[in-house]
């Protein structure tokens, strides 16, 4: 490999790839090791072994440690975030958001916790450290040491994005059999602050097919939103300008609207305002809902997965006589078992 090269990395893997191109689809991985070890050898290209690991079950890749239960931060740079000072001027804040940022997918809400030390980092502002500033210093760290495992995309089919909008900010998350893959937020910017509810609420769509196009170009997939007129926003005819470009980038893509009320929606609405992740705090958000629920003889089960979604498990006797009622159950917890 020459030196100076700026995609060597990529250059590498193709001259891999090449190589190895007729063996890329065998499934047994001890016939795959010695065959490349065997070309290696063929071709005079050299592998150092304090570098290979062998027979593993996760690897450590880019800051991220990959298994077959999914993705999740890797401990050693965790622990470089639990021992950061405190920051002593703007520099230093910085350069922890940018460290503890490279593992925001995996905290909910990062940008509403991150709210006021980002705010230290405005021009014009002078560098003070109050107790809210501590209180998201201490809750960024604790959010990484228990962050979940996020699992991997499984072929393609099967997204599902929500989404959810506020005043502090925007949110949304990807997800994929009812797993969940990504989380995602950010603050509003000054001038996004005097948006209307519908622009907001379309923003969040925006946020959330800019930053997942990867995943979701070219795949038919579900966006979910609390807010019921963005459901027909492809049909309609007064839009300003701002409308009708968001309406263009989202022709791009095989998706549907569909409408979540908004305490149906807690996926997304979670990480639009700030409040805890715990499956307790989810449940006291709806606890006028789930006290009628018990009062029907329901039982709740939970996916301990996902954490997000459940699955409503009804009598055969029982019998909701109200339509809004059922409607309201059926789109909060997603799925109806009879």
């Amino acid at each position: 490999m020459p030196f100076g090269l700026t995609n060597a990395l990529a250059a590498f893997m193709a001259l891999m790839n090449c190589t190895f191109q007729e063996y890329l689809d065998r499934e047994e991985h001890e016939q795959h090791l010695r065959i490349v070890l065997q070309i290696l050898k063929e071709k005079e290209l050299y592998a150092k072994l304090s570098k290979c690991e062998f027979w593993v079950n996760q690897v450590v890749f880019l800051g991220h440690v990959i298994s077959g239960d999914g993705v999740m931060p890797d401990p050693s740079k965790v622990k470089a975030v639990m021992e950061w000072r405190i920051p002593k001027n703007a520099t230093e804040v910085r350069s922890f958001l940018g460290l503890a940022g490279y593992y925001r997918r995996f905290v909910e809400g990062f940008s509403i916790i991150a709210g006021p030390l980002t705010k230290l980092l405005r021009k014009g502002v002078a560098f003070q450290w109050t107790e809210q500033c501590q209180q998201s210093f201490d809750e960024l760290k604790r959010r990484l040491t228990s962050t979940p495992i996020l699992t991997l995309p499984s072929g393609s089919g099967g997204y599902v994005v929500y989404t959810d909008a506020s005043k502090q900010g925007l949110g949304c998350v990807l997800m994929q059999n009812g797993k969940v893959i990504a989380y995602a937020s950010r603050q509003l910017r000054s001038h996004e602050s005097n948006y209307p509810t519908h622009d907001l609420e379309l923003a969040a769509i925006v946020h959330a097919l800019k930053i997942w196009r990867h995943y979701l170009y070219g795949e038919k997939f579900q966006i979910f939103t609390d807010h019921k007129s963005l459901k027909y926003i492809l049909t309609q005819k007064e839009l300003n300008l701002r409308q009708r470009r968001w309406i263009e980038l989202l022709k791009g893509y095989d998706c549907t609207i569909d409408f979540h009320p908004g305490k149906a929606n807690v996926v997304a609405d979670v990480l639009s305002r700030k409040s805890s992740s715990t499956l307790a705090n989810l449940e006291s958000h709806n606890q006028t809902l789930l006290l009628e629920m018990r009062s029907m003889n329901t039982t709740l089960e939970v996916d301990q997965v996902a954490r997000l979604l459940a699955a409503l498990q009804l009598n055969q006797t029982l019998w909701i006589k109200s339509k809004k009622r059922r409607l309201e159950i059926l789109s909060y917890y997603g799925c109806w078992k009879g």
